[in-house]
């Protein structure tokens, strides 16, 4: 494996003697409104710190290369809030797309997108599909939240309603970025999906930010900690480093083979 696990750090020519079975992996984020306590790099900082995080845990032998972050991408429900940047569906669709079609070219087989903002979720799902059909290459979507949490932190309530600027991101927030958290003005943003009948939670409508709380934020954000946004961190990456070890041991390519469907 080269020196740098940076894409973009490579010259073109080795990306010739890459090893067969490198993985590809592509950061998408999102730069949008995280209530009145964090900053609008919640999403990048979080999902640059969980890469960080999972490559330090990535056995040396492991070939993988850290495409750049996209760091705006579908975040059309944040806009009531200034400062928020979106792109269009149809351009994160294209965009990622493209990307993937560039790291077929390149000669690799296996591509994971990791994504750190929710509302990227159905376009990126959809960009896979469109990839592997393509390109003949597999991808992955996945996500640090998707990886579960220490025993310790597990709390129902959290878990389905904190999901924006919450305890979770404020707590990780603490962890690797604390100078830009405003902790005085945390509080519990207590979810307005919460009032809804039970019937009703179970399928939430479409929303907007402003939906689930005024202030932007959902989730018990002023029960965050460093040591709880370290934890979060820890067991993600442990398990992210895990998934890109076995990756790199699958047989890609006779998975893919057509004559063995």
């Amino acid at each position: 494996m080269t020196a740098s696990r940076l894409w973009q750090d490579l010259p073109w020519p080795a990306f010739r003697d890459l090893p067969r079975n490198t993985i590809a992996m592509l950061p998408v984020a999102s730069t949008e409104q995280h209530g009145p306590h964090l900053p609008l790099s919640v999403d990048t900082v979080i999902g640059e710190g969980v890469v960080e995080a999972t490559l330090a845990r990535l056995p040396a032998e492991v070939p993988l290369l850290v495409l750049p972050t996209i760091k705006v991408a579908l975040a059309a429900e944040h806009l009531r809030y200034p400062g928020s940047l979106t792109l269009s569906a149809e351009t994160l669709l294209a965009l990622v797309s493209d990307i993937g079609a560039s790291v077929a070219r390149a000669g690799l087989d296996r591509l994971v997108i990791i994504n750190s903002h929710g509302g990227n979720i159905p376009v990126l799902e959809a960009a896979a599909f469109r990839v592997r059909q393509a390109h003949d290459i597999l991808v992955l979507n996945t996500a640090w939240p998707r990886h579960g949490r220490p025993a310790a932190l597990h709390d129902p309530v959290e878990a389905a309603f904190g999901i924006h600027a919450g305890r979770d991101e404020t707590a990780l927030m603490l962890a690797l970025s604390p100078a830009s958290v405003r902790m005085e003005s945390a509080c519990d943003f207590t979810s307005r999906l919460m009032a809804l009948p039970p019937a009703l939670r179970a399928m939430p409508p479409g929303w907007q930010a402003q939906d689930l709380h005024p202030a932007g934020a959902v989730g018990n954000a002023a029960a965050a900690t460093p040591a709880m946004g370290q934890a979060l961190l820890d067991h993600a990456a442990t398990r992210l480093a895990d998934l890109f070890t076995q990756l790199a041991a699958f047989d890609v390519a006779a998975w893919l083979r057509e004559d063995e469907a």
